[in-house]
């Protein structure tokens, strides 16, 4: 029967399958390492890292869940966790009082000064140094290329 689909050849279902299975396992990996170690999820770091990467470690809410690609309820639930460990606080915005900043707190610089060469020497040992330096530029290049191509469709894209 052709209906017209392209179909993927044995190579390209195998490279598919790799992909699917090893971004699992790559993520799942990473997650068990911080949890086991620091008490955070792979989630719950990649917060503080965002926030650690702005002036007065503060972002708002919204500009985090776009950030991290993630929907907003699903930021505030993990923050709402983060904020009962005492990891980060929210405030609402002083410029138009309709927003929600989220701002790391000392104790989530702390956290994130332990975990981060951790977490960086687990990304290493599982990816950069398995793929070797040209093959994990080139993963670059090709997921720099699927989310440009995806980034425009993104619902939450719509809203700015």
């Amino acid at each position: 029967m052709d209906d017209g689909t392209r179909w993927l050849d044995a190579d390209q279902q195998r490279a598919w399958r790799a992909l699917v299975i090893g971004t699992t396992l790559l993520m799942d990996k990473l997650d068990e390492e911080l949890r086991n170690d620091f008490g955070l999820s792979l989630a719950e770091y990649e917060i503080l890292v965002r926030l650690s990467e702005c002036e007065g470690r503060q972002l708002r809410m919204a500009v985090l869940a776009d950030a991290l690609r993630h929907s907003r309820s699903r930021v505030t639930h993990t923050v709402k966790r983060m904020e009962k460990a005492g990891l980060v606080l929210r405030n609402n915005c002083v410029e138009d009082g309709r927003g929600v900043l989220c701002g790391m707190t000392d104790i989530g610089w702390e956290v994130l000064q332990r975990a981060a060469p951790a977490h960086v020497a687990g990304v290493r040992r599982h990816l950069v140094d398995v793929a070797g330096e040209d093959d994990f530029t080139a993963l670059g290049r090709v997921m720099d290329a699927v989310t440009d191509n995806l980034i425009g469709g993104h619902p939450e894209m719509e809203i700015r």
